[in-house]
């Protein structure tokens, strides 16, 4: 029965081999996981935080060209219509190139994604 012993302590060995292999690519992929997760949540935050005062500071610089404005043009009204419609003007070229921007971000982010590096 050596034949039948040697068969089953190969399957055994193999047995473990196959259950360790599962183990460690189920530990790699949950830290894979983690770190695009921190790196998602990361790149949120600082979008968050740095278009928060972005926004704000595009706030005051408008309020102080409508000023300008308006005291260039001596109506209030004029003044500040006219600095809409820059931001109009603005927003529907920021339409028209969208599927542009939106090419950009997914490069930008296939990077972190899809890197060749798999060093964690």
């Amino acid at each position: 029965m050596g034949v039948i012993d040697s068969i089953k302590d190969t399957n055994k060995k193999a047995s473990e081999v196959g259950e360790q292999f599962l183990n460690k690519s189920y530990d790699y992929y949950k830290l894979k996981a983690f770190k695009q997760l921190v790196i998602s949540i990361s790149m949120l935050l600082k979008i968050i935080v740095i278009g928060g005062l972005v926004a704000i500071g595009f706030t005051f610089l408008t309020i102080a060209l409508g000023i300008k404005v308006s005291l260039y043009l001596k109506s209030y009204v004029l003044g500040f219509t006219s600095i809409g419609i820059i931001y109009l003007v603005l927003g529907l070229i920021a339409y028209f190139l969208r599927k542009y921007i939106t090419n950009i971000i997914v490069k930008s982010l296939s990077k972190h994604f899809f890197n060749k590096d798999e060093s964690l």
